[in-house]
């Protein structure tokens, strides 16, 4: 017996250096953890509160301020000094943000489904994953559920950086009551995958006409002569993959893990920095959150006459207003009649801006503020 205690303190002492401070350490972040669950909880009624002062029947969408939301981030982009990553903490705080704000009742906000395309992650990388995402068919029906109320945002992709403008939103866009009320970037990388074990037994790959194109170069070098199906969505596909011999998919690595498909290559898209710009649609104006961006629609009497898109745009140069995007569509009002969207930098209650918006209005036969809204966060 005393023979076995003496080995029981050798072994003690041995460990003794590393492991009291091992065990230290750990003990400090129990203690850390406690206050973060503390203060998050503490955050939560904090939150809680506002809602009720401001909404007594605590309808969420009605005290939810996307330009409140960018500030929290940016500030919390500012003070970070790591070993966090600025991706990482812009994660955290989103998430916090989105519990918190879900406490009454989360946020309903639509995109085009079904589960596991790119819109859903961009749903969550916007609202995080306390809302309850609404996947449906089409682009027409997200618009008509945010327009009827019965989703409180919607989610849609509106330019690609290889592949340029998805024009359906746009055009949705024109007749729509919506305002723009926020924008997401997100980096797109693409995986081929499928039931297969190899790439040698695909006989068709399924993908958005958007994930075909960006990956055009790749299908070229490594799948030649295979055919290639457009289908509505790479979820779409991938559900093919699952359903059908020979087919496989290209899509996010969320859908290969929703759809049970083995992953036969990724990152296969032609352009490392291949990015697609989503657009939040709603049914309100932002008020401004310090850096923002608007869109406008507009369009001149006459797009033939000399001159007529410099007289429109004339304003903004004189007001020192940066352009960043302009894109043309035809109005559906008549032969060869077209309407402009234009990005700017500023929101439109900014003095430059107002200033620059009342004079371009007076040169314009459409005229509309689509949206000012955060610019994306990350």
């Amino acid at each position: 017996m005393a023979g076995r205690k003496r080995n029981a303190k050798a072994a003690t002492a041995k460990k003794a250096p590393g492991a009291t401070a091992l065990e230290s350490m750990r003990e400090q972040i129990d203690a850390l953890d406690v206050q973060l669950q503390e203060l998050i909880n503490r955050r939560a009624l904090l939150a809680q509160q506002v809602g009720i002062s401001k909404h007594g029947d605590g309808h969420t969408v009605d005290f939810y301020r996307p330009e409140r939301e960018a500030q929290v981030l940016r500030s919390a982009l500012d003070r970070n000094r790591g070993p966090l990553r600025d991706v990482e903490i812009a994660r955290l705080f989103r998430e916090i943000m989105s519990a918190c704000l879900a406490q009454q009742e989360p946020l309903k906000v639509a995109f085009l489904g079904p589960e596991g395309t790119y819109t859903q992650a961009a749903v969550y990388k916007q609202f995080g994953h306390s809302v309850r995402a609404l996947a449906l068919s089409t682009s027409d029906e997200v618009f008509q559920e945010v327009e009827a109320g019965n989703a409180d945002f919607g989610v849609a992709a509106v330019e690609n950086s290889a592949e340029g403008t998805v024009t359906h939103t746009l055009d949705r866009l024109i007749n729509s009551p919506l305002h723009i009320c926020g924008e997401v970037e997100m980096r797109i990388h693409h995986c081929l995958m499928g039931r297969m074990d190899t790439i040698e037994s695909v006989l068709r790959v399924c993908a958005h006409p958007q994930a075909l194109a960006q990956c055009r170069g790749w299908l070229d070098e490594h799948l030649p002569g295979i055919e290639r199906v457009p289908v509505s969505s790479n979820a779409e596909g991938a559900r093919r993959a699952r359903d059908e011999n020979g087919s496989a998919a290209i899509a996010g690595e969320t859908a290969a893990e929703v759809y049970s498909l083995r992953l036969l290559s990724t990152q296969i898209e032609d352009r490392a920095d291949n990015t697609t710009r989503f657009l939040v649609v709603g049914r309100k104006i932002l008020e401004p959150s310090g850096a923002d961006k608007t869109t406008l629609l507009v369009s001149t009497s006459s797009t033939a006459a000399p001159g007529a898109l410099h007289r429109l745009l004339a304003p903004l140069a004189a007001n020192r207003i940066s352009m960043t995007r302009i894109e043309s569509r035809p109005s559906r009002r008549g032969k060869w009649d077209y309407v402009f969207f234009i990005d700017i930098e500023g929101h439109a209650s900014d003095a430059p801006v107002a200033r620059a918006l009342k004079s371009l209005k007076k040169q314009a036969s459409l005229f509309r503020v689509i949206g000012s809204y955060p610019r994306a966060v990350l």
